[in-house]
């Protein structure tokens, strides 16, 4: 082979070489179009951002809605605490069943008690007070104090002396003249303790029945046992009758003068 064919045949084979990268640069070029062409055709259409915008509204909504749920029941839990402490601790919410205190309170009346009057006082003569019926503590009664803890109360003709006074308690509260179990009671309060009488005194179920009502129920076997029934100690006073709301409002606060 001569000089110049062995030239030529290098010009040759660079050619060859030249047309291959050619040909590589052209499908480097082609995988490259085709990768921009593949990222265009994954990028998201305008319809598609919107519907993915919409599906974030939408557990955006869900998400706001979980916590609304949330607060009302939370709200809910707080009331219903709120008004459990209210009616257990502060006020006692009481219907009148009997006629025992008529004409103050009437039959099917509704009041408000105060829980909290005798935390840091002590009952007053002529305070209306709710509380556990010494012969059947589960019985709440509502009653008008009348004896204070050490007092002799006497009943005669119908007139209520305190401590052997020769002046009657004026009782301008009373429904009607009083003609029933009026007359023969002395009562030797104890200290700790009060006498209640219902303000309609000629139907009323209070201090003068409570002892025998204890020995009918068997509570009590002796007189002497039933005597301490008479009386309501201080624990066991629920509150102090504040106002009447149903039957009309009416102020139940006024204890009366002596």
């Amino acid at each position: 082979m001569t000089t110049e064919e062995k030239d030529d045949s290098k010009e040759d084979s660079r050619l060859e070489e030249d047309t291959k990268f050619d040909e590589n640069s052209a499908s480097e070029s082609e995988k490259i179009n085709g990768a921009s062409e593949n990222k265009s055709i994954e990028e998201p259409t305008s319809a598609e951002t919107a519907e993915n915008a919409e599906k974030g509204e939408d557990v955006e909504e869900k998400t706001n809605w979980g916590k609304e749920i949330l607060s009302w029941f939370l709200m809910v839990i707080a009331i219903l605490a709120a008004i459990w402490f209210l009616t257990n601790f502060i006020i006692v919410n009481a219907r009148i069943p009997s006629g025992s205190m008529e004409n103050t309170i009437m039959t099917g009346d509704r009041l408000i008690g105060e829980r909290f009057a005798y935390w840091f006082s002590k009952p007053k003569r002529g305070d209306i007070v709710l509380f556990h019926w010494p012969v059947e503590p589960d019985t709440i009664y509502i009653k008008r104090v009348i004896g204070l803890p050490g007092e002799t109360v006497t009943i005669k003709d119908g007139k209520i002396y305190i401590n052997n006074s020769k002046t009657p308690l004026k009782e301008d509260y009373l429904k009607e003249e009083w003609t029933v179990e009026n007359d023969g009671y002395t009562f030797h309060v104890p200290k700790d303790s009060y006498m209640m009488l219902g303000d309609n005194r000629n139907n009323s179920a209070d201090s003068r029945y409570w002892a025998d009502e204890a020995l009918d129920d068997g509570v009590a076997k002796t007189e002497e046992q039933a005597e301490k029934y008479t009386y309501v100690k201080k624990s066991a006073i629920i509150g102090k009758a504040w106002f009447r709301y149903v039957g009309g409002f009416k102020n139940l606060t006024n204890t009366a003068h002596y």
